[in-house]
Order: structure tokens, then sequence, then C-alpha cells
């Protein structure tokens, strides 16, 4: 069985153990609650909590966020974020979604699960179009992006960049 969980600031040791097997940082992807202790990745929930509940610009740069935990048969394989809306920073680097799955979970299209039913938070968000940047090696997280929809719109050295329609799965947000 395979759900999508919202962040809470009650989330426990099997959240914690799964964030500290994805890397710090992969592929662009940053994990700040890898390397952190327990309690300190208690105070790391409410303060992403918080940032679910935030409206507009904090610190005139950070956009509100909702992170989202995929839960594979009963136990945490991989997160993601939505960014609720793009400053233009984020649109060079970062675009509205950004995941990671464990490794023990990779290569087994939990990537593009993952990435599609946070497609579908984005559409209830109010999201009609979400930007997906991605490290142009990281073939995983294009060919994931490309079969939910995604169309790529520009492409330098070092990134691509792909817009996806939300509601394209369904034609309408649930």
């Amino acid at each position: 069985m395979i759900e999508l969980k919202k962040l809470s600031a009650d989330d426990g040791m099997d959240v914690y153990t799964m964030l500290q097997e994805i890397p710090k940082e992969e592929n662009g992807l940053v994990n700040n609650a890898n390397g952190l202790s327990f309690a300190e990745y208690k105070d790391w929930l409410q303060k992403k909590y918080a940032e679910s509940q935030q409206t507009g610009l904090v610190d005139g740069w950070k956009v509100p966020s909702t992170t989202y935990w995929l839960y594979v048969d009963g136990r945490p394989a991989g997160f993601g974020t939505i960014r609720h809306f793009l400053t233009d920073a984020l649109r060079e680097a970062g675009g509205n979604i950004g995941y990671g799955i464990a490794p023990a979970y990779r290569r087994k299209g939990y990537g593009k699960k993952l990435l599609g039913l946070l497609l579908e938070e984005a559409c209830r968000l109010g999201i009609d179009r979400a930007l997906v940047t991605i490290h142009a090696d990281n073939a995983a997280s294009k060919a994931a992006a490309l079969a939910n929809g995604g169309v790529i719109s520009d492409q330098t050295e070092g990134r691509v960049y792909v817009w996806i329609d939300t509601a394209q799965k369904n034609g309408f947000c649930i």
C-alpha cells in the first residue's frame, strides 16, 4: 500500500530514521534533517509545519511550503516538499516540487509515484502548473517528471526545467 501523509509536528522515529538514510545533499535535493539529533529533528518538524501555515514571503525570500512523507506498506520511504508559489530564484533552482527517495526504495518506481501524488496535492493547493528543476545528470528524476506528463521547457548544462500541468491526470483536482 502506498500513501502520502502530510508532515506533522508529532512525526516520530520512523520518519527520523528515513531522513537519516537520505543524504544531506544529493542531485540538488537538500535534506536539512540529515545529521540532526532526534531533539533537533523535533524542532525542525515544528519549523517545517510553521512553513506550511505561513502566507507570503518570510525574510524576503522564503515561500510557504508543505512537506509530505511517502509511505510504502506502512513504512516511510521518501519525502517531498511543495512550494506554494515561485520566486525568481526558485524558477532558476528549486521549482515548486522537490522530493527524495530513501536508498532502499530506489529503482522501484516510487519516485514517479511520489511525484504524481505531490502533483495531486499541488493541484489542491491551487497550483495549476508545477515546475520541477532537475540536475541534468539525474536521469531518474527526469524520467519521473516526464512520466507524470512533464514537458521540458528549457535545459542548460546543469539543469533541466520541466513544467507539469497538475490537473492533467484527472482533468481536475480532487
